[in-house]
């Protein structure tokens, strides 16, 4: 598979940490502390990312 380098956005609310990446429409995520939100949005992105090329999506 090949490398893609994406943003990700952590902010922090009253219940946690939410995540997102903002070029990939839909990919967020959220955890109780940052290192799990940011685990978590890593894994969104590899699961959006391998269903965008199974669909043969640009």
């Amino acid at each position: 598979m090949k490398n893609y380098r994406f943003s990700v956005v952590i902010e922090k609310d009253k219940d946690g940490y939410f995540a997102f990446c903002p070029e990939l429409q839909g990919c967020y995520t959220q955890g109780d502390a940052y290192e799990e939100a940011l685990e978590n949005v890593e894994d969104a992105i590899s699961l959006h990312l391998k269903d965008i090329l199974e669909d043969g999506e640009a």
